[in-house]
């Protein structure tokens, strides 16, 4: 059974979920080798419902409900792009991606570099990650730096339903293995989106979604909403913050970062995963470097506490919010 996809006469307001939903009904329209496989994706929708009506339009040999085994979701889309197919794997939530571990560093990020650029494994994978929606642990990690870490894997992260759609496309259409990181807090957020094909942005580098002259504000997938609301604040007290989404964890578009930070002399990087080794500590080490003479004050970084991720009931605590961004924006400009 072949399904159908209509791309509409302009942009549209929609939810993230909204949006991812349409990326893959168009990639499966657009390639037959195109599969979907993952816990409850098929009948179900999946838990957040992004792939709700997919197996009824495509069909079961092409949206397929998989056992609760992680290991062999990944195992068995590896040996399917070995044939010829390209897999968009689901893992359910961002803790469940662990059992599966094994397979992406060892053999999905690796069997390029080991076959000498003979063999290609286009699989994405795509997870749910980060907290704000009152879950426990293994539903609300952040585990972004494990895989940006492995080489021979692409990492990225959209904040907006456009980039989620975009990103998506480019992600499936990628002969590289990519990890897709769907900021599940930001799901039923809308936001423009524009599926035509003159729209089509190109690779997902950094964007300046905010201009500004006193200080980089640099963050990706779920903190951007909060980095634009505190830039919007400090804009009330005089500051004007420039916020950059990176959009893309690995490779990271450190030149974009880079010209920011040499303009304005200061940098803030946030994001929900511990402080502690996460990516803003690679982007503070390299902006150093780069950028040492052009810095008024330390790089700051803002994010979880490295601590397992709590009961609900303490989400809020710790979660990096409006306030804990501010702080460091004060402390930087301080300085």
């Amino acid at each position: 059974m072949t399904g159908t996809t209509s791309t509409p006469a302009g942009p549209e307001r929609t939810t993230l979920v909204a949006a991812l939903n349409a990326a893959l009904r168009a990639a499966l329209a657009e390639d037959p080798r195109t599969l979907l496989m993952g816990e409850d994706i098929g009948r179900l929708g999946g838990v957040f419902r992004v792939t709700d009506g997919l197996q009824k339009d495509f069909g079961e040999g092409r949206v397929m409900d998989t056992p609760l085994a992680e290991s062999g979701i990944v195992g068995t889309a590896i040996g399917l792009a070995l044939s010829g197919y390209r897999p968009v794997v689901e893992i359910q939530f961002d803790g469940f991606v662990f059992p599966a571990y094994d397979q992406i560093v060892t053999q999905l990020a690796k069997m390029h570099a080991r076959s000498r650029g003979k063999v290609r494994l286009p699989i994405v994978i795509r997870i749910p990650y980060g907290g704000g929606i009152g879950a426990v642990e293994h539903h609300s990690e952040s585990p972004e730096a494990l895989f940006a870490h492995v080489a021979g894997l692409r990492v990225m992260s959209p904040a907006t339903p456009s980039d989620a759609y975009w990103m998506l496309r480019e992600a499936i259409r990628s002969d590289d293995p990519v990890v897709f990181l769907e900021p599940k807090r930001r799901y039923y957020e809308k936001g423009e989106v524009d599926r035509r094909p003159a729209a089509r942005p190109g690779p997902p580098r950094a964007r300046v979604v905010r201009e500004g002259t006193d200080l980089t504000l640099v963050a990706y997938g779920p903190m951007v909403a909060t980095c634009l609301n505190a830039a919007a604040v400090a804009a009330e007290e005089g500051h004007e913050l420039e916020v950059i989404d990176l959009r893309s964890i690995s490779p990271i578009d450190f030149d974009a970062v880079d010209r920011s930070v040499r303009r304005t002399g200061r940098l803030v990087v946030a994001h929900e995963a511990p402080v502690f080794f996460g990516a803003g500590a690679e982007i503070a080490a390299r902006i150093t470097e780069r950028c040492f003479y052009h810095l008024e004050a330390p790089v700051l970084r803002v994010g979880g506490f490295h601590t397992p991720y709590p009961p609900s009931r303490l989400e809020d605590e710790y979660l990096p919010g409006l306030d804990r961004v501010l702080d460091a924006v004060d402390r930087a400009l301080a300085a």
